[in-house]
Formats: C-alpha cells, structure tokens, sequence
C-alpha cells in the first residue's frame, strides 16, 4: 500500500489535520449538551439582529425625534432690506462693485444682501447704511439716515 491510499480524499471532502472537532451550531440547550459530551467545539454566543423587529417603536421614535431637532437654515435678510439698498444705491449711481469696494466687502456679498440671500450680519449692514446713507436696520427702512442726535 502506497501513501496515495492513505491520504486520498472524496472530491467535496474537507481535509482535517489531526482529526480536530467539527465546529457545530448548537442552537437549544439539547443540542450544547450533546455537543459537549462529544468534545465539538460550541459557541454559546447569542446573534442579535439589527432593525426593530421586536415591535418597540421606542427606537424608531428617538430617531424621529432628533431628525425634528436638527438645526434649522440661519434667517435671511428681508427682502425689502435689500430693495431699500438697491434703490439707494442707484441714486447714488453705484454699481455693486463700487458699493462692495467702499465697504471693503465682495461683490457677491452685495449681490447676496439685495437678492434677500444673505444672512444678517450687523457689521457688514453698519457699513452698508454708512455707505448708502439710508436706514438697513429695525423701523423705517430705507429711510434716510440722520446725524447723531443732538442734547
């Protein structure tokens, strides 16, 4: 006899060296009980699946709730805000560019502020209303600018 016989394997066979246990699940205790006795190797380790199949919406409903509690989009200026500055500027015969360059500020920040786009910022309608010499900010706006008030 050849060492081919001794070491010849049925196509579909697993080769096992030193003839180790089979790893089994076991899934009731019966079957751990017996797998034991046999020497097999057992995992008792429990699968926990993902989802909410159990029927507790408590998961689903925290989900919803910090979907409600993201952050809402900061407030854009008001569109007659931006009005008041295009009509102030234009009788000034200032294009955005100019206007931008007298602030210090981009063009498309200008743009932004009369499109109603642009979300407030008090420095940049400080200088605006300097500028432009009309009113950008709480009542009146679009009316002119006055002095500082006199004692």
């Amino acid at each position: 006899m050849s060492d081919w016989d001794d070491t010849s394997l049925r196509i579909g066979q697993k080769y096992r060296s030193g003839g180790a246990p089979k790893a089994v699940v076991a899934r009731t205790q019966a079957e751990i009980n017996a797998a034991r006795r046999t020497g097999a190797i057992v995992s008792t380790d429990k699968k926990y699946v993902t989802g909410n199949k159990s029927g507790n919406p408590e998961g689903q409903h925290l989900t919803k709730v910090d979907r409600e509690n993201e952050v809402a989009p900061p407030k854009t200026i008001d569109l007659s805000v931006g009005k008041a500055m295009a009509a102030a500027r234009q009788e000034k015969k200032m294009t955005q560019k100019d206007l931008a360059t007298k602030v210090n500020e981009k063009p498309s920040v200008i743009n932004d502020y009369e499109g109603g786009r642009a979300v407030p910022n008090q420095q940049i309608l400080a200088k605006l209303e300097r500028a432009l010499g009309v009113k950008l900010r709480g009542k009146e706006i679009g009316s002119p600018l006055g002095g500082p008030k006199k004692k």
